[in-house]
């Protein structure tokens, strides 16, 4: 984009304001198109830029992008850390920060990064609680499958818990995406990355159930839903919020001390199959992660576990 005095010109004179709106622009963009990140991510990393924006503004104004140096950078994270937000979310805005000065540093705005010396704050893995096959038997048990919804919501969880996908995942299944006659679905991950995924034969036999006897019955559907697998009584899409409530209530139903939501089915899938001795790869490619290391937290086993693990196979721990 040139040097700052050229940049001055070409946005005529207009100020530092409409420059990080440029800017915004210009990221968005950016984070769409080639890192392909979800809208989620994407609405969460502008908001962060927003909140290092409205820093400088008010603790430095008059500095411009290009001068923000290390220090200016620290500033915002230490009124991060003032404000007691949580390990997580200051490694969150930090990451879109980084992100951003990185998008900076292609378009030649800047020729230095001043975040390459910024770390981030250790996080804490803090694990969701894994519900035990009986659980889950449990609140497949009390769906009430005399209504219609019933049906959809045992094929839903069925397919949740056998792919282990995210809720995202879930609700953009499509039609067309299914092979249960080989036992597979097309999944459609994080940043529009599609992946094949086994599923098993009683997730199938309820998908074919609920397709039969309840989608087939709906009175109309939606055009933009006509290829979406599982639909609501209006013949639209579901929501994320109405699979978080479909499970909290079940929870609720059955007495889980746990509030569950439908990471917990994902988390419960990758955990029961490292405990039954599954590869770890194999794990990664099904859950869509990108690196290893996000799978290895499937690996917390429980002392039981281990134990029982070390009981069958070291050849000295049963002592004498």
């Amino acid at each position: 984009m040139g040097s700052p005095v050229t940049r001055s010109r070409y946005f005529g004179g207009r100020g530092l304001g409409f420059m990080w709106e440029a800017y915004l622009k210009g990221f968005k963009a950016y984070l769409q198109l080639e890192r392909s990140m979800s809208d989620n991510t994407i609405e969460a990393y502008l908001h962060d830029v927003a909140m290092l924006r409205d820093h400088v503004n008010d603790a430095y104004p008059g500095l411009g992008v290009e001068r923000l140096e290390l220090e200016h950078l620290q500033s915002l994270m230490a009124l991060i850390n003032e404000l007691e937000l949580s390990a997580g979310t200051q490694a969150r805005v930090l990451s879109g920060v980084k992100s951003f000065f990185r998008y900076l540093l292609l378009e030649e705005v800047i020729k230095r990064d001043p975040t390459e010396l910024m770390d981030a704050p250790k996080l804490k893995r803090s694990l969701p609680h894994v519900l035990s096959l009986a659980e889950i038997d449990m609140l497949l048990a009390a769906i009430d499958h005399s209504k219609p919804e019933g049906i959809r919501n045992h094929a839903m969880l069925e397919t949740m818990y056998s792919c282990g996908l995210r809720v995202s995942e879930l609700i953009t299944l499509r039609l067309s995406n299914l092979y249960l006659d080989v036992g597979f679905v097309k999944v459609l991950g994080k940043g529009d990355k599609e992946r094949l995924v086994p599923i098993g034969a009683t997730a199938v036999k309820h998908i074919n159930l609920y397709r039969e006897h309840v989608r087939s019955q709906l009175p109309a559907i939606k055009k933009a839903s006509e290829d979406t697998l599982f639909l609501n009584r209006r013949g639209a899409g579901l929501s994320r919020v109405m699979v978080f409530m479909i499970l909290k209530e079940l929870g609720q139903k059955v007495g889980l001390k746990h509030n569950i939501h439908p990471h917990t089915l994902r988390h419960s899938f990758a955990t029961h199959l490292v405990e039954g001795g599954a590869d770890l790869r194999a794990v990664q490619e099904m859950m869509g992660h990108k690196s290893i290391t996000t799978t290895e937290i499937y690996t917390h086993l429980d002392r039981g576990y281990l134990r029982k693990t070390l009981e069958q196979y070291h050849p000295r721990f049963r002592g004498a």
